[in-house]
């Protein structure tokens, strides 16, 4: 009796899962952080090192390392405004999207309203409109209503242009919880809004916690948006950073700690919700 054949995908994965390759991809993973570690080294040492020697002559000078460049840094006021710029605009923009997404992803794929299916095709195709087409449009629109150069038009311009991928997601997630599990809620006389707060939000938890992510993730390290719509009293970390960049040889120690700072706190928000991330990752993969 023959041995039933394996399909193609099962021998990649079986080849995939080898000691070798997996050799491989930690070796590679390791080359990938190595610019992560020489900025993390870089914000250890003194502006005169850095400009003498490159950041590898620590294992050799370990001496180098200090941390008054980040003294230096809580003393730059600019670089402290522009670090709570960026928590005000970030924090605000990703729970706007992750409330009203979950709200609208919940009447797409649970609730029954006329013209339901054109607006969803309407909201797919705003997934494809890039971010330059709004740019002009939007700037007359905020002149108009006195809010250019505010936070406040920051984060509603994130906010509106991460809406669509939300609401698109949340809806494909919550598309898929049993309508037998939500007519049993309904008959034990739980509203719409007790259903979506006691049914819906736990059951989507990783998915929810996934969107927050990516959108907590493109805020933080945007650039483009803050550059036009952000005036110097509110601009973020990423566009005080660039401006330091004229005076790249008196404050490279600035440069290099802000960097690093700028890095380490989405990264630490990532790690914070990785369960969940991975949790939402698989849960689509499964569906």
């Amino acid at each position: 009796m023959t041995a039933p054949a394996t399909s193609l995908p099962a021998r990649l994965a079986a080849r995939l899962s080898s000691g070798a390759v997996r050799l491989f991809l930690l070796a590679a993973a390791l080359f990938w952080l190595v610019p992560t570690l020489g900025l993390l080294v870089s914000s250890l040492r003194g502006p005169t090192d850095i400009q003498a020697t490159g950041w590898w002559s620590v294992f050799t000078r370990p001496t180098q390392l200090t941390l008054d460049n980040y003294g230096h840094l809580l003393g730059n006021t600019e670089i402290t405004h522009s670090l709570l710029n960026t928590v005000l605009i970030t924090v605000p923009a990703t729970l706007l999207v992750v409330v009203i997404g979950a709200l609208a992803g919940y009447a797409f794929a649970l609730l029954e309203f006329p013209g339901r299916d054109w607006l969803f095709l309407l909201l797919i195709g705003l997934l494809v409109v890039p971010i330059q087409v709004a740019l002009i449009p939007v700037t007359d629109l905020y002149a108009s209503l006195g809010i250019f150069g505010s936070l406040i038009g920051v984060v509603l311009f994130h906010a509106a242009f991460g809406l669509p991928f939300a609401i698109f997601l949340l809806r494909n997630f919550f598309a898929e919880i049993p309508r037998e599990l939500l007519e049993a809620a309904r008959l034990d006389g739980a509203g719409e809004l007790r259903l979506f707060a006691r049914v819906v939000l736990p059951l989507g938890g990783p998915a929810i916690a996934s969107l927050a992510i990516f959108q907590f993730l493109w805020v933080w390290n945007d650039m483009l948006v803050a550059l036009i719509f952000a005036d110097s009293n509110s601009a973020p970390l990423t566009v005080a950073l660039q401006e330091q960049t004229r005076q790249f040889g008196s404050n490279i120690d600035v440069l290099s700690t802000g960097a690093f700072v700028s890095m380490v706190i989405p990264l630490a928000v990532f790690f914070a919700f990785q369960r969940q991330f991975v949790g939402g990752m698989m849960a689509g993969a499964l569906k």
